[in-house]
């Protein structure tokens, strides 16, 4: 994508509170990025991990579908 703003149309600025939130976004977002890409290097230079150090991916599932209900209260 382009990093300069396109010069056709007028662009509306957003207020402060938005913009820190898109920031914020944008950071959680590449710190994200950053960790799986440090995951595939080291898989790359290591190789895969042994079975037996390894989360199945039904523990894995259950504990984010847990942490997600948490978040949200009960709806009656």
């Amino acid at each position: 994508m382009s990093e300069q703003p396109a010069t056709d149309h007028a662009r509306q600025q957003l207020e402060p509170a938005a913009a820190d939130g898109l920031r914020a976004y944008a950071a959680k977002t590449r710190a994200s990025a950053d960790q799986f890409a440090a995951v595939l290097e080291d898989i790359a230079e290591n190789g895969l991990p042994s079975v037996e150090d390894c989360t199945p991916w039904e523990e894995l599932r259950e504990a984010h579908l847990a942490r997600l209900a948490a978040q949200r209260p009960a709806v009656a």
